[in-house]
């Protein structure tokens, strides 16, 4: 009897169990796909598995492998053009401009093929080989023999010589290459201009900026009034700085402001047209400006310039401050 009532236990043991795996099975279906799909990896099935036959050698291309009859590159035989040296150009207004194309593997064939520029503006034949074919005497060829440097040379370019010129190679059919030409006209700017009000006894400093420019400038002078500022001047606390680079910037800096600081200050670059701005030098004592928050755009305190903060500005600082801590 006990045998027979252990025996009905451990099936209904069993049975409990098959229904508890039925009913997981059907509540979390993607474990069990998910758990089959693990034990599935690494188990080929007939269909697919294949068994690579003893002593046989893996043909297979791994990364970064090449295959051992893979083709080697050959040597171009044919003229080509060397890129690095064939840039495009931003040229200096009224400097003369130099447009190289360097022509790779030409060899003796310039008996046969030619090296050409053409404008593409009016699709006009500049040069061929070492002969002008332009009666624009700004334009000249320049190559010398044994060179792979083919160089169109343009005097005095202006604004009208910007744009693309083709360089090309008279091979059939003949090979192209473009280079951009772009001509610029240096600009100066004065931060803050063009009126500046600074506190008496602050340092007034004026930055000049040189944007545009293919080369620095080679140099740049300050006026006060039309008259050149001499930095050994008997007033003294007066100096320049200057940096130089793909923008240049001169910084003028004249300590405890008076005035007869006030007036107007030029800033003169070698290379670009001048820039100007006036600096009024306040008293404090006799404020020009009344307390209704009316204030000019630009200040300097400190030698610093800034701009006063408006109540909208307040608003939507404060607005922001509230929805973050909320």
């Amino acid at each position: 009897m006990k045998r027979e009532k252990m025996g009905g236990k451990g099936l209904g043991g069993e049975v409990m169990g098959f229904l508890l795996a039925v009913a997981f099975c059907i509540i979390c279906p993607e474990y069990v796909s998910s758990a089959q799909r693990e034990l599935g990896k690494g188990t080929p099935t007939n269909a697919s598995a294949t068994v690579a036959p003893a002593g046989s050698v893996d043909n297979a291309i791994r990364p970064g492998a090449a295959p051992a009859d893979a083709p080697r590159p050959t040597p171009r035989t044919g003229p080509y053009f060397d890129l690095v040296a064939s840039k495009n150009v931003t040229a200096l207004l009224g400097k003369t401009a130099y447009l190289n194309c360097r022509v790779k593997n030409l060899g003796n064939k310039t008996l046969n093929m030619q090296v050409s520029w053409v404008r593409h503006r009016d699709i006009h034949l500049l040069t061929v080989g070492r002969y002008t074919y332009t009666s624009d005497q700004r334009f000249r060829a320049i190559h010398l023999p044994h060179s792979e440097d083919w160089t169109l040379q343009i005097k005095y370019p202006q604004h009208r010589d910007s744009g693309i010129y083709e360089c090309q190679i008279s091979s059939t059919p003949h090979m192209s290459h473009f280079i951009h030409l772009n001509v610029v006209e240096p600009t100066t700017e004065i931060i803050g201009g063009p009126d500046l009000y600074i506190d008496r006894g602050s340092t007034i400093n004026l930055t000049c900026v040189v944007l545009y420019s293919p080369e620095p400038p080679a140099y740049i002078f300050w006026n006060h009034n039309d008259a050149i500022i001499s930095y050994d001047s008997p007033r003294g606390g007066v100096s320049v700085v200057t940096e130089k680079g793909e923008t240049t910037t001169s910084f003028l800096l004249i300590q405890q402001a008076r005035p007869s600081d006030s007036g107007t200050y030029q800033c003169n670059p070698s290379n670009a047209q001048s820039k100007s701005v006036v600096v009024h030098v306040l008293n404090e004592a006799n404020s020009i400006f009344p307390l209704s928050g009316e204030y000019p755009a630009a200040m300097q305190r400190g030698g610093q310039a800034f701009a006063p903060t408006s109540p909208t500005h307040c608003l939507v600082l404060a607005a922001s401050l509230f929805i973050t801590l909320s």
